[in-house]
């Protein structure tokens, strides 16, 4: 496997090793071990799978407290997949990195706690799947409205298919302080 660091630190890409053939291929999405030594730290507590059609955005989502760290990738199809850095206090604060995350490329991206994170489907439909470090606790969610245009996520669509809840989020400007995690550098 490689893992590669993304434009905002603490943000992961990783690019599984893919072993395939005429019958089809094996990868290991997952190792305790393997994904400790390029910089995974926490435990995996909940494994999720969503399936959504074209043009579906979900986002931008956090959890504080309890913020989930996520491992996110695509079983199959294909999304734009957007990570913002809401630390307060990081030097990347209100900035995003995005990837594209398919069942052809098996790309992996790993977003720590302390970021929101969204997707759109730019495929037929799309099954994504992610692995979380705290399981789901609705009294902490935390949403940002997907095109707030301080951010700038350069989603491929411009009238993506949403939830009432996803199209009702404030802008990150209007969120109260106390709503957000805190930046804390690694030692």
């Amino acid at each position: 496997m490689q893992t590669a660091q993304a434009d905002i630190a603490d943000v992961l890409v990783i690019d599984p090793r893919v072993f395939g053939d005429e019958r089809g291929f094996f990868l290991e999405t997952w190792s305790l071990h393997r994904y400790a030594q390029a910089g995974i730290s926490g435990d995996f507590v909940q494994d999720n799978l969503s399936r959504s059609a074209r043009g579906v955005l979900r986002g931008l989502h956090l959890q504080h407290p309890s913020g989930q760290g996520k491992l996110v990738y695509v079983i199959e199809g294909e999304v734009f997949d957007a990570a913002v850095d809401v630390r307060l206090g990081s030097p990347t604060f209100g900035r995003w990195v995005g990837f594209t995350l398919s069942g052809k490329n098996k790309r992996q991206v790993y977003i720590p706690p302390g970021f929101a994170h969204g997707f759109c489907v730019t495929s037929e439909f799309a099954i994504f799947a992610y692995k979380v470090t705290e399981v789901y606790r609705p009294e902490t969610e935390v949403g940002i409205l997907w095109n707030d245009a301080a951010i700038g996520v350069a989603w491929p669509v411009s009238d993506p298919v949403l939830s009432d809840k996803d199209r009702a989020y404030p802008h990150l400007a209007d969120l109260p302080q106390a709503r957000l995690p805190r930046y804390e550098a690694r030692r």
